[in-house]
């Protein structure tokens, strides 16, 4: 009997444990407020890169409304908030954090964790902010329509589509952005263990106002 209540409390542990590992490994999003933030024109106006940003964290509802913005799903077809060449929707955005490295799904509207650890530091650190949203084109959805050179065009002009989006939402709700082409593209790639056609594109450094 204490043999039988011993393994119990085991599996117990062992459950928990689980749990908890698997509640670090995703991250649910929240619901976005679709009636936040001021009109296009006075985005268009307030829009500007920043320079600094304050060392607070991004809440959650902030974070899920900039990543809806930026790539979201905003119709039942699953198509984006961000237009696409030929509706590839090649871009991914990986979001840097403190704590972990995340890919956001947007079809499950939730983050999935790649790599733990404070992985930042591969941006540099001018600008450095609580959250940095990485831009990956994945070039092979584009099959073999035009030539290598076409389609990472494509793959960057899809890019900055979505910053847009990004900086845009960012204006209109006292978010501070700033799109960075610089970056250790080698490390990137070996940390997040990307393919050969998985092109990191820009940064983006996302904050509040210092």
């Amino acid at each position: 009997m204490k043999h039988t209540m011993k393994k119990i409390a085991t599996l117990g542990l062992a459950l928990l444990m689980a749990n908890a590992v698997s509640a670090q490994q995703t991250i649910k999003l929240e619901k976005v407020d679709m009636n936040r933030g001021a009109s296009v024109m006075q985005a268009l106006s307030n829009r500007q890169s920043a320079n600094e940003f304050s060392d607070t964290k991004l809440s959650l509802a902030d974070l899920s409304a900039v990543l809806w913005a930026g790539n979201g799903i905003n119709r039942p077809d699953g198509r984006r908030t961000a237009a696409s060449a030929m509706n590839r929707q090649d871009v991914d955005i990986y979001v840097f954090t403190d704590n972990g490295v995340w890919l956001y799904d947007a079809a499950a509207s939730q983050l999935n964790q790649v790599v733990s650890g404070d992985n930042r530091k591969l941006f540099g650190d001018r600008g450095m902010s609580p959250v940095i949203l990485l831009l990956v084109s994945d070039l092979s959805k584009f099959g073999q329509v035009g030539s290598a050179e076409e389609r990472q065009m494509m793959g960057c002009i899809d890019a900055g589509i979505v910053y847009q989006n990004i900086a845009l939402f960012g204006a209109a709700n006292d978010i501070c952005t700033r799109p960075r082409a610089m970056m250790d593209k080698a490390g990137v790639k070996a940390l997040l263990k990307l393919g050969d056609l998985q092109l990191p594109v820009l940064n983006v450094p996302v904050g509040y106002k210092k």
